[in-house]
């Protein structure tokens, strides 16, 4: 669904003649069609699956954020402004992102719900997270978080 959404968006960028757009997602899925290579040798012959193409696209983002802070230190702001037009064109196919609140609540219904206790449960409650809310987490975050719950 999430592919065919991307195809459909590439279209819909090119008949309006959007060139920031249609340039943002031809750069994606020309990194989906990647990833779809490299699985084949895992066995995966239909493509990745729409877990996969979230991490992706999360990665794209936040390499974009990393591009965005280096243009900054360089003082070049045409290439600040194309970076972050390309992560608001990203972001159009990432689920919404949790709150605080919200993250907080799925961190301790998560320990509470498989009795974690100690740091060594670390790797389990962070499996439960992303399994459970894959592309709604920043997992950096969460994982410090979840840190000082266990430590």
């Amino acid at each position: 669904m999430l592919r065919q959404r991307l195809n459909d968006e590439l279209k819909a960028a090119m008949k309006s003649r959007d060139q920031r757009a249609t340039s943002a997602l031809r750069l994606i899925l020309a990194a989906l069609k990647d990833r779809d290579i490299a699985a084949r040798d895992r066995g995966i012959t239909n493509g990745i699956d729409e877990p996969e193409i979230i991490d992706m696209l999360q990665k794209m983002v936040r390499q974009r954020q990393e591009s965005i802070a280096m243009y900054q230190k360089a003082a070049r702001q045409e290439l600040v402004e194309q970076e972050q037009g390309e992560i608001v064109i990203i972001e159009r196919f990432l689920p919404k992102k949790m709150s605080e609140p919200e993250t907080a609540a799925a961190i301790a219904g998560v320990i509470s719900e498989l009795g974690a206790s100690s740091i060594k449960d670390m790797g389990r409650v962070m499996a439960a997270l992303k399994e459970r809310y894959a592309g709604r987490m920043d997992f950096a975050k969460v994982g410090q978080q979840v840190k000082q719950k266990l430590g």
